[in-house]
């Protein structure tokens, strides 16, 4: 079997930038799937606020649902309290042995942050996220396991869309119908949020 691709993050939603992202990752790294596994509460995010993780893992369901190369994992939800990397890479480690972990440039920036980061960097390779128009800035941590791919640029981001929601604006080309539907039906990011 090849490589699996450890794809996590909040999702809070998960768009079209993310499904754009994976998918040129795994062709770049010659991946046989992703698996996005959305974070139950990230340790650098604790005073986040987010919508409930079962929305987050339901949108997610829904936004990888029509793509046979991607799949979802919901370890880190299930496992409740902080999400750790290191716990979900042990896990997946020992499910699929031959794994890469998928960060953005943002987190590879603030990795020295991450909770038992060395031992992350000897398990698996770190696969960084990188657009051609962010400066390169000195890394506080160095590893032979970054690697660094050119990810398409795509400008759209998560708390734009959550802020669209709350001004009643469109988020159609954004997000997928399902997701879109998804945050209409329940009313998530607006003032009557459930």
């Amino acid at each position: 079997m090849k490589k699996i691709g450890i794809f996590g993050g909040t999702f809070d939603p998960i768009h079209i930038g993310h499904l754009i992202t994976a998918r040129s990752v795994k062709e770049i790294r010659n991946l046989s799937k992703i698996i996005f596994v959305p974070a139950n509460t990230s340790p650098l995010k604790q005073n986040v606020e987010t919508v409930s993780s079962s929305h987050r893992l339901e949108m997610t369901k829904l936004a990888i649902s029509k793509f046979d190369e991607f799949s979802i994992s919901d370890f880190e939800i299930t496992n409740n309290g902080i999400s750790y990397t290191i716990d979900t890479i042990k896990y997946f480690k020992e499910k699929y042995g031959d794994i890469e972990l998928i960060i953005g440039y943002d987190n590879f920036l603030v990795f020295d942050k991450w909770y038992k980061w060395k031992e992350i960097t000897e398990l698996v390779d770190v696969i960084v996220l990188k657009r051609f128009y962010e400066k390169k800035i000195a890394p506080k941590v160095s590893s032979n396991n970054f690697i660094f791919v050119e990810s398409p640029t795509i400008q759209i981001n998560s708390t734009n869309i959550r802020e669209r929601i709350s001004k009643n604006l469109p988020i159609n080309l954004l997000v997928p119908d399902e997701v879109q539907n998804y945050i209409r039906d329940n009313k998530l990011y607006s003032k009557n949020e459930i």
